[in-house]
């Protein structure tokens, strides 16, 4: 029988992701190598002052927090000083909090604290965690939700769980940092995080996400068709007057009539948004090139295995070709690589670099095969008895970007830690800084597409470029002074900057060494920041849902009213009497 909470809709909701700091060694499972940046933690990070830094919300609990007809509390990034703090000084009938594997000390440090200071509490643990083998025993909860946790706590309070789902307005990402430095954060120049569906029908057998949903052949749509979705981005855009959309979604062109429909709509009301997907290389292939820029995808993150690699999103498809070609038209791409398949052996693996190298994508990830639990990947070298024990390895060190958690067949244990650095290194010297190279894409797309008949295109790669001329062409100014004074000239920067300058005029010609020298002393400050070790939190948000502004208003009428009367009374004394 599912639980429902006696409160229902009237009880008081803290959500919360796990406490920081994160970007450090201690024994709660932070890790130094494992921060809290997704791009410099597993994309960028060995490109130095050129990494792109950056944070990025709670997703998951935003969603339950607007679907949440109780008055919610979300707590996103708190240190532990801080969680401690807000379970002292307010009352909260249920506390929820996620987190990932790694981070599961901190989850069961956030029970006890909970425990301990709201004992009549309700405790729902809910994220990838909740895959732990053993989770039930070391974290102390009430409740364990995998899967949808929209739906979950709607039944849990005696709402409607198929109502619609209710899409939050926020920002993709904060406290962007790049070249040591940190541009205004303005609402037009951020993207919007829309979330259609959860889950992958694909199902990879390492795939967590998949897993956590169901795995092969399961998914959720949000929102099923087209129309649906077109109707959320809207309201998105009015809220936040944004111009782009990073769409949290793990195969979005795989629901093609719903693309397609939403392809329609855009050209009907002159949409020109920008779409920041995930696909698959063989999903995106059975799109022509004119749909994929008429939808406005501008950015693609897709898995390169390998060129032997036994997945059928990638059989039959000419990756090196594929990239090419999206970035020709202006198309942005991250590519995924996994180093240490079961294939891999300490021989290939220069070859399995370098074919992953060839790419020249304008990211490029590189994670270490893992089998978490719950993937089908798991099972299988549990059945191997090829796991690791919590002897050999600490979870807390099961992030990818550090070591295997199991016995792989051909690559003794720690090689693995010094294949994964020689791949991000490779990857840098070869192609250069990210920074570049997403810019020499965007480039290709304005050249491509700034006189195109369709006003609506031309409206998009106007918006996309409109810094082109400044802080861009700064920007590739800054870098070809850096590396040609390290004594390692990169041809590409040069013919970058040559074609921006020919491109864009006075502009360029003037502006690049002006922006650029300010750039230059600002990643020479960030140089020495990193080489002394520095590293980089998020912020803390406390954010409430209306249900919870409305009740903690009446509290304040009610004290307000409370002292009123107080003050209106008079005080009698002994003697008075």
């Amino acid at each position: 029988m599912f639980p429902i909470h006696p409160l229902g809709k009237h009880a008081k909701i803290l959500l919360s992701s796990v406490f920081g700091p994160y970007a450090q060694d201690d024994d709660f499972g932070s890790r130094t190598i494992n921060p809290m940046e997704l791009y410099h933690n597993q994309v960028t990070r060995f490109q130095g002052v050129f990494s792109l830094r950056m944070f990025h919300r709670s997703f998951g609990l935003l969603l339950m927090q607007a679907n949440i007809d109780a008055p919610c509390t979300l707590l996103d990034f708190p240190t532990r000083e801080r969680f401690i703090a807000e379970l002292q000084q307010a009352t909260y009938d249920i506390v929820g909090i996620s987190g990932i594997i790694p981070n599961i000390r901190k989850v069961a440090e956030m029970c006890r604290l909970v425990r301990l200071h709201q004992p009549k509490a309700t405790i729902v643990v809910g994220g990838h965690v909740t895959n732990a083998v053993d989770v039930e025993t070391i974290v102390d909860a009430d409740h364990f939700v995998k899967g949808d946790g929209v739906a979950w706590f709607r039944r849990f309070l005696g709402q409607d769980p198929k109502a619609p789902v209710r899409h939050p307005a926020v920002y993709s990402g904060f406290g962007m940092r790049i070249l040591g430095y940190s541009p205004a954060e303005k609402p037009m120049d951020t993207a919007a995080i829309l979330m259609p569906s959860v889950g992958c029908p694909v199902g990879c057998n390492f795939c967590s996400t998949s897993a956590l949903f169901g795995g092969k052949g399961h998914f959720i749509n949000f929102y099923e068709t087209g129309d649906a979705l077109f109707d959320v981005m809207q309201q998105i855009e009015g809220k936040l007057g944004v111009q782009s959309f990073f769409v949290l979604d793990e195969n979005f062109l795989l629901h093609r009539k719903r693309a397609l429909r939403l392809l329609e709509l855009m050209q009907q009301h002159g949409k020109s948004w920008s779409l920041y997907v995930f696909s698959s290389a063989r999903v995106l292939e059975s799109y022509d090139i004119e749909q994929l820029v008429g939808l406005g995808v501008s950015w693609v993150w897709m898995g390169l295995e390998g060129d032997n690699a036994a997945y059928p999103k990638l059989r039959h498809v000419d990756t090196r070709s594929l990239v090419k070609k999206l970035q020709s038209h202006g198309i942005r791409v991250l590519g995924s690589t996994i180093i240490g398949l079961e294939e891999h052996r300490p021989e290939d693996m220069q070859a399995v670099i370098d074919y992953a190298v060839s790419h020249a994508t304008d990211f490029h990830q590189f994670m270490l095969y893992t089998p978490n639990p719950g993937t089908q990947l798991y099972e299988k070298h549990k059945a191997e008895g090829s796991l690791l024990t919590s002897d050999e390895i600490d979870i807390a060190d099961t992030h990818g970007q550090y070591r295997f958690s199991f016995r792989h067949p051909h690559i003794p244990a720690g090689w693995e830690t010094k294949f994964l650095a020689d791949a991000f290194q490779r990857d840098f010297e070869v192609n250069g800084p990210s920074l570049a190279r997403l810019i020499r894409t965007q480039m290709e797309g304005w050249k491509r597409y700034r006189n195109h008949p369709d006003a609506r295109i031309r409206r998009r790669i106007a918006w996309e470029n409109r810094s082109m001329a400044t802080t861009y062409a700064g920007a590739v100014w800054a870098m070809q002074r850096w590396f040609g004074r390290l004594g390692k000239p990169l041809p590409m920067l040069d013919s970058l900057l040559s074609e921006m300058k020919a491109s864009f005029g006075w502009q360029a010609r003037v502006l690049a060494p002006v922006v650029g020298m300010r750039l230059l002393v600002s990643m020479r400050a960030e140089d020495r920041r990193l080489r002394e070790g520095k590293t980089y939190e998020p912020t803390t948000f406390l954010e409430k849902n209306p249900a919870a502004v409305a009740l903690e208003q009446a509290h304040a009428v009610k004290s307000k009213v409370g002292t009123e009367i107080r003050r209106a009374i008079p005080v009698v004394t002994p003697a008075m009497a």
